[in-house]
Formats: structure tokens, sequence, C-alpha cells
């Protein structure tokens, strides 16, 4: 596989430097992705760079995915506007390990394979590093002229800016260029990717190269992802879509994939998967025939989960699905987990009663109507469970139900289900 082609039809490179390609084509060489320890999971927003380290591997090519233990201690400015909070080492050294975790469902990390991929840190290199030493060895390389041409620095010390920068975050693309100075010195890496808002911080590292040691290295970006709507790509009202099950679901994180929009998935569909060019064409080609069908969606959605997860979190995250749109049962809610049945049930009404009331069974009418005012009285309870319009857990009762605790699911909840669309959930305390 040639790499870069690979990337191209992909629509995954933004800027590259001249050359890169032909190297590439020339020997195995390393390449590295710098990825952000800022929390003990990854979340989507890097999966670009994870997806290009392992289009990288197939390739042949020996990927480094660089936890920055360090430059994470100084937060890198770029598309930054102000200063964000220091980590410090036990923190740091906790997220490399829960990072390092979720790489491995990606790349292959078995040392006996001259390409296998390897997780380095530059807190490692750099704890020892004095400031005397740095500014000798590191320093005396690049101009300030030049640090202040890249547009990472010139929109933080502009005129219209009001924060500033810190010589601390000013520094930041010497560190990260020593970052590449070491891994070229040190594991024959000569190529270093991210996302298009990297390449200032990138080139200073080729330039440091060249500079200190006269070797040539590269850089390789790849577009920001965006929303066709204009959004920010893994934002959700909730927050950030992690690849942590703890943090991020497996059916939210499924729903996620499953709900974008068709030009988006076109556009997922290549970066995030490793179908062939030819296996998305002939899908993108039968969705736009029945586009109602959601196919790529699905695949999308399929795809990526199991990758992140399980066929059996994909599974559960289908039957969870169910619950919602399809002709789901009691017995497929009692299956849920409780972190899955609230995710299924995320923003629906809820109410809470005690667990004292259900110790005697109470009429259906009077838990509908007293005990969580789920109708405002007793009549409209009435006359809409005589009309069939009534479900507990997803069976249709009558007005002759009495509810129990034996209706308790995950041994907390009642599902109430108002007509066809209008769903209630019952804490039971």
């Amino acid at each position: 596989m040639n790499f870069v082609e690979e990337l191209r039809w992909r629509g995954m490179i933004h800027d590259m430097m001249p050359g890169t390609d032909e190297v590439m084509e020339k020997e195995m060489i390393s390449a590295y992705v710098g990825i952000d320890p800022t929390a003990d999971s990854l979340h989507i927003g890097h999966l670009v760079g994870v997806m290009m380290l392992k289009h990288l591997q197939i390739a042949g090519h020996k990927p480094l995915a660089l936890v920055g233990g360090a430059t994470g201690m100084i937060g890198d400015p770029s598309g930054k506007s102000e200063e964000r909070n220091l980590l410090d080492e036990s923190v740091l050294r906790k997220n490399e390990e829960g990072i390092k975790k979720q790489l491995k469902k990606f790349l292959d990390f078995d040392s006996s394979k001259p390409n296998a991929a390897e997780l380095v840190n530059n807190y490692d290199w750099m704890k020892d590093f004095s400031f005397l030493d740095f500014i000798r060895d590191i320093g005396k390389h690049i101009t300030v002229n030049y640090m202040i041409s890249k547009d990472s620095v010139k929109k933080r010390i502009g005129e219209d800016s009001k924060i500033g920068m810190s010589f601390t975050e000013f520094t930041y693309q010497l560190v990260q260029g020593t970052d590449f100075l070491h891994l070229y010195t040190n594991k024959n890496c000569k190529l270093q990717m991210g996302g298009a808002d990297q390449w200032g911080n990138i080139t200073t590292g080729t330039e440091l190269i060249r500079r200190k040691v006269g070797g040539k290295a590269f850089a390789l970006t790849c577009p920001l992802i965006t929303k066709a709507d204009g959004g920010k790509f893994g934002k959700t009202e909730s927050g950030n879509i992690w690849l942590d099950a703890e943090r991020t679901t497996p059916y939210a994180f499924y729903q996620f994939w499953l709900n974008t929009s068709d030009a988006d998935a076109e556009k997922y569909i290549k970066i995030f998967t490793l179908l062939s060019q030819q296996e998305v064409a002939d899908l993108v080609d039968r969705h736009h025939q029945a586009p109602h069908l959601r196919e790529l969606q699905k695949v999308l959605a399929k795809d990526v989960t199991i990758r992140v997860h399980s066929e059996s979190d994909y599974q559960t995250a289908i039957e969870a699905s169910e619950i919602l749109f399809g002709n789901a049962n009691t017995e497929a809610l009692q299956k849920l987990d409780e972190r899955t049945f609230l995710s299924v049930f995320e923003g629906v009404p809820l109410f809470e009663i005690k667990k004292a009331d259900l110790e005697t069974t109470i009429s259906v009418v009077e838990f509908l109507a007293e005990k969580t005012h789920i109708f405002p009285s007793k009549g409209e309870a009435r006359r809409m469970l005589k009309d069939n319009g009534v479900s507990i857990n997803k069976n249709k009762i009558k007005e002759d139900y009495f509810v129990s605790t034996n209706d308790l699911i995950n041994q907390k909840y009642i599902l109430v289900q108002k007509g066809k669309k209008n769903y209630f959930l019952v804490a039971v305390l």
C-alpha cells in the first residue's frame, strides 16, 4: 500500500512537505503523532491521528504514538485563546496507561515485528533537561523571528489579543521540535503527522533537525474534521465522545455515528474505517439509491463501535436502539446494565418515588396520576388505559393492573410509555 496515496483518496492530507512520499517509498521509516494526555482516555477527536498511524503500519512503516507528558505540562497554544491547567507526573502516568490500552485496539505493539508500534512519553527525555541545556542546545538554533512567524503565535500576540502569551507557551514549539529531534536521532523517525493546526509546530521540528544535525525530516498534516453544519466534530451537548466505556457508553458511542448526516457519513466512512476505495464507492452508491435505509451510517457505526469496544457491545447497542425504535420487550430492558439503560433514556422526564410505596401493590391509576403525576388526573389516566395507550416496561397494561417491586428494572427503575413516543422514567429510591 502506498501510504500517501491511501491518505489522499481518504481526504486525510491537508499539507505535506515535498519529498515525503519519495522517502517512504524508498525505506521503512518511523513516524509519530503526538497525543495530549490530559485525560486517561482518548476521545473521537484523537481518532484521525490514530487512523493515520494505523494506515502507516499497514503500509509497512513503524508508528510511534507520543504521549506528551512534558508538553502536557505546558499546554499547546495552537487554536487556544488562553492558558491550560498544568498536570503533575502521577496524573500523566495514569493517563498514559489508559491511552495505551485503547491504542492497542488499533495498532500492533508486537515487539517481534520490525514495524511494531511503540508508545513513547516525551517526559522521559525532557525531565532531566535543564533550562541552561535547553537554551544552549536547542534555543540557539531557532530564531525568535522564525518562532513569531507561526500562526499559533501571531494570533496570541497580535494587536487584537487581550490575553497575550506566556513565555511557557511561546517555547512550546521548541519543546515539540525537541521531541522530533530526539525521535529522529534515536528512532529513525523522519515524519511527524498531526492536524492542520499543528503545521507550524511540526515544521519547527524539521527546521531544528536540519540546523542542529543536518538531517532531513518531513511533515504531513490532515484537515481538521468538521461537521457539515459547521459544528465541531466529536462535541455533543453532554461533551466529548470518549473511547472509554465508563465515560461514554457503547450505546451512546454507537448512536453518535449512527446519527451523522449523509454528507458527514460519506466523509467519515473514509477516515474512520479501513474499508477499501471500491468498498466505499459501492457503499456510497447504494446509499444514494436508498438514503432512507441509512446503510452508510449503519456500516460506519458498526465498524467503529466494534473496533473501539467489541462485537458484544455493538450487539448491546443494537438491542438498546430497538427499545426506543423497535418492538423490544421487558426481557430486553432487563438485560441492559444501568449505565446503558440510563443512556438510552437520557433526557426522558424522571419521577422519583419511595420504595415503600411499592412494598404493597398500588393501582396503576394511582401510580400514574398521584405517585408520579405522569398524568395530570386519574380520569385522563383511565381514558388512556382504556384506549390501550399505556405501557409499563414495554408491556401494554389495563386499568386493573397493579404496580409492585416486581416491575423494577435494575432493582430501581420503571419505564412508562404514554402513546407511541412519550417515555417517562420512575426511579424508586
